[in-house]
């Protein structure tokens, strides 16, 4: 089974994957950011660097994608490709960071690989505040996130928005993470559960979104 954890930066995916992985003896799967050769370099100069960074994350998302396909136990993923294509790439395309013939060559890619691959069973969508992005990405104190623009954050938020509820055809959770904190508030994690369970084993009633 494929479980992902979909989200804007700083909305607690990364947390929210690592406390569900521990909870049901899920494998983890993060997101490569620490190990990204482009993304110093990207959030120094967008517009030179958006397209090698895009490709980047697509080939490493293809390539979890291929493995968790061979995968024969649960596999919860933070982040998912559909994301870094609707959300991200579109963003970058707006913005004037990449040329016309990039995206055509980037989207011919992705459409050749989503001929093999299928979207996860349950993607969990936190959606989040402008503010309470900031928050988290102040908090977690990544210097080259520091630099990142409130309008940015705002245009993914939208972005978000219409991938999930009119792009997306996948079944999604969405959990309303302003409220809450996982983290540190065992109930708050609790209701998570509660939720996946009912959307995956059918074990509670429960509507689309948390809370």
């Amino acid at each position: 089974m494929h479980i992902a954890v979909a989200g804007n930066i700083g909305s607690g995916k990364s947390t929210l994957t690592g406390l569900l992985a521990r909870h049901y003896g899920w494998e983890a799967r993060y997101e490569s950011v620490d190990n990204n050769p482009y993304l110093e370099d990207y959030y120094r100069d967008i517009h030179r660097w958006s397209f090698n960074m895009e490709v980047f994350f697509l080939k490493e998302r293809f390539r979890d994608l291929i493995d968790i396909a061979k995968s024969t136990h649960t596999i919860i993923q933070d982040r998912t490709i559909y994301e870094g294509v609707y959300v991200f790439m579109e963003n970058n395309k707006d913005m004037g960071n990449l040329t016309q013939r990039d995206y055509e060559t980037y989207m011919e890619l992705f459409e050749q690989m989503t001929t093999i691959v299928r979207p996860p069973d349950l993607m969990i969508y936190l959606r989040a505040s402008v503010p309470h992005l900031v928050g988290n990405i102040q908090q977690r104190g990544r210097e080259y996130e520091q630099a990142i623009q409130l309008e940015y954050l705002k245009n993914l938020n939208q972005r978000y928005e219409d991938f999930v509820y009119n792009k997306y055809t996948g079944r999604v959770m969405t959990v309303e993470k302003d409220p809450l904190d996982f983290l540190h508030n065992p109930r708050d994690l609790a209701a998570i559960i509660d939720r996946i369970d009912s959307n995956l084993f059918g074990l509670f009633p429960s509507d689309n979104t948390l809370p």
